[in-house]
């Protein structure tokens, strides 16, 4: 048995799974963990790909036929098939460099893997208190047949399992950051191509403008922060040419507050103020909290009632998580993400690396309409 594996530690302990500990569920907790550190594990990767208009699929009387030309149904499908490929092969990717990063630290610490787990995971997880027991069994819709004495064991062991499991994607996400830092590990696996629908609401720039840069984001995130600069950097360099979509991508088990926050930059949109109160954000980042969340309403001199019974009423969460399913399904595993039309590319980059994208997808277009093809910067 793999001790760093829940699944199979869970399995031989008990029978029953708990709630939110499926095996889907700890691989996407896993993948999650390492978002905001993979800043250039992409880019060489990207650079191999092909160019942006992409190989001709054929030529009719001297005009060749991209696949962005085929009918909008078949590219939809195609889009689907090849982001789950992607995904998978992601999945398994990160799995097999988990296993080799505790394998290296387990090494590098003269210790075995079960003693590594051990300290580095048991050690740190405390047990879940009464209270802590009691709310959790009061918030859960699936035990509200069960009387609490009935399932307070089974609540107890669920939530140590989610405690466990959160440090071990916390330490894993550490050995990621050092392995990442030092120059000793690179991601090669190149992201398919795939156009992301831009979100109207949320665009900053020219809506004409032909090139669209769509940023999956988290308001927590330190390196979303850092990004911030190179867009603003872009944005004045191409005026008139790039706009950009803001789309949420909450990491909620890395950053508690960063979902809450999503939530009030929609509510401030209502009041129109949606990049106003996302400046603020990362303005403020340390201070998300409630309290910190209606400080930056009011520095904006937003409505306060208006801005507080919109946050309190949850009603964008669904669209919060429309926002990332989609980045899920274009493969985005780490914030920031940016799609330059149907490019990919990951983490907090220097502006050249965006430029670099935008001068290749602004050639595209111009050769496209010099040769009389449809218009297209893909």
């Amino acid at each position: 048995m793999t001790l760093w594996n829940l699944d199979e530690q869970r399995s031989a302990d008990r029978t029953e799974q708990p709630r939110g500990l499926t095996a889907a569920g700890l691989r996407r907790g896993t993948t999650a963990a390492l978002a905001c550190v993979l800043l250039t594990c992409l880019a060489a990767a990207q650079d191999k790909a092909p160019s942006p208009t992409g190989p001709p699929l054929a030529v009719i009387d001297g005009q060749a036929i991209y696949e962005d030309q085929l009918p909008a149904k078949e590219v939809t499908q195609l889009q689907r098939m090849m982001a789950q490929v992607y995904g998978v092969k992601l999945r398994a990717l990160h799995e097999t460099l988990d296993q080799k990063l505790i394998d290296a630290a387990a090494k590098k610490k003269g210790v075995s893997e079960e003693d590594l787990y051990k300290s580095e995971v048991l050690s740190k997880v405390p047990e879940p208190t009464d209270d802590q027991v009691k709310a959790s069994y009061q918030s859960r819709q699936d035990l509200k047949n069960s009387s609490f004495d009935e399932v307070k064991d089974r609540v107890r062991r669920d939530l140590k399992n989610e405690a466990i499991q959160q440090q071990r994607n916390a330490f894993i996400q550490g050995l990621w950051q050092l392995a990442v830092n030092d120059g000793e590990l690179s991601i090669l696996l190149a992201p398919p191509r795939i156009e992301i629908t831009p979100d109207g609401s949320r665009m900053r720039g020219d809506p004409k403008a032909p090139i669209t840069i769509v940023e999956f984001s988290d308001f927590s995130c330190p390196f979303c922060l850092k990004a911030e600069a190179s867009i603003s950097a872009v944005m004045a360099q191409y005026p008139g040419q790039v706009k950009l979509s803001y789309r949420d991508f909450p990491l909620r088990e890395l950053h508690p507050n960063a979902e809450r926050a999503a939530e009030a930059a929609r509510c401030a949109g209502e009041q129109d103020k949606f990049w106003e109160y996302h400046d603020q954000l990362f303005a403020n980042q340390k201070r998300q909290d409630p309290e910190g969340l209606m400080d930056d309403a009011r520095a904006l001199n937003l409505d306060e009632p208006k801005f507080a019974a919109c946050l309190s009423s949850g009603r964008y969460r669904q669209q919060i998580d429309q926002d990332v399913q989609m980045g899920s399904r274009a493969g985005i595993e780490a914030t920031p993400g940016f799609y330059i039309n149907d490019t990919f590319v990951n983490g907090a980059q220097p502006p050249e690396v965006y430029e670099h994208i935008v001068d290749q997808k602004l050639a595209a277009l111009k050769e496209r309409a010099a040769n009389g093809t449809p218009a297209s910067a893909k």
